[in-house]
């Protein structure tokens, strides 16, 4: 969650290079301080065979990723904003990032054209995500994904991004609803809690 003395939003047209500059920076300091920034990454590294091919999609900085870089994993980080994916390159350079629109994804266009063993869509990037392009951003992960393939989606309930608006678009992407929680510590699920951790799988 974005704290309240957070710059101008960073996604609506990535007009406020600022707010970029302060993210990087933000988590720098935070991992330099040693919290934890990696329980997502541990729970997509937990669902993945060793040595997976695992899609970042929006992946900002790379703070996943390229933990999942260091866990043995051929990673792939997606991110439409070119100083964000400047940062993963220089902080993590085991993994591949790649600026790229997620509503848009083709990863073969950019010489990535295996499928992914599995893929994460965490850090509430689907707040940021104009409404209308949400069921795409969906479909084009999907799309990268093997026969049997998993997509953890992980978002705020409160920012008009509800469980019922995902689960509206996994038939037209190919996927099921395989576990839900309401944290990545993977508390039971509740209805009207604030986060929403969807495990999603692609039908064969």
């Amino acid at each position: 969650m974005l704290p309240e003395d957070a710059p101008g939003s960073l996604w609506p047209g990535l007009a406020d290079e600022s707010h970029s500059r302060w993210y990087v920076e933000r988590f720098r300091q935070m991992a330099a301080h040693g919290q934890d920034l990696q329980g997502e990454a541990r729970l997509v590294d937990t669902l993945a065979p060793r040595g997976a091919r695992l899609l970042d999609a929006g992946c900002g900085p790379g703070r996943h990723g390229g933990y999942l870089a260091a866990q043995g994993h051929e990673v792939v980080g997606v991110d439409v904003d070119p100083l964000l994916i400047e940062a993963a390159r220089e902080d993590h350079p085991d993994a591949t990032w790649l600026v790229a629109d997620l509503s848009r994804l083709d990863l073969a266009a950019l010489g990535e054209d295996e499928p992914f063993d599995g893929a994460m869509l965490v850090g509430n990037v689907m707040d940021f995500v104009p409404p209308e392009h949400r069921p795409a951003v969906i479909a084009r992960i999907a799309a990268h994904l093997r026969p049997d393939g998993f997509l953890v989606v992980g978002s705020r309930t409160a920012r008009e991004y509800t469980p019922e608006d995902l689960d509206a678009a996994l038939p037209d992407a190919g996927l099921v609803l395989e576990h839900r929680f309401s944290t990545f510590d993977l508390r039971p699920w509740q209805p009207g809690a604030a986060f929403c951790v969807s495990i999603l799988r692609r039908q064969g």
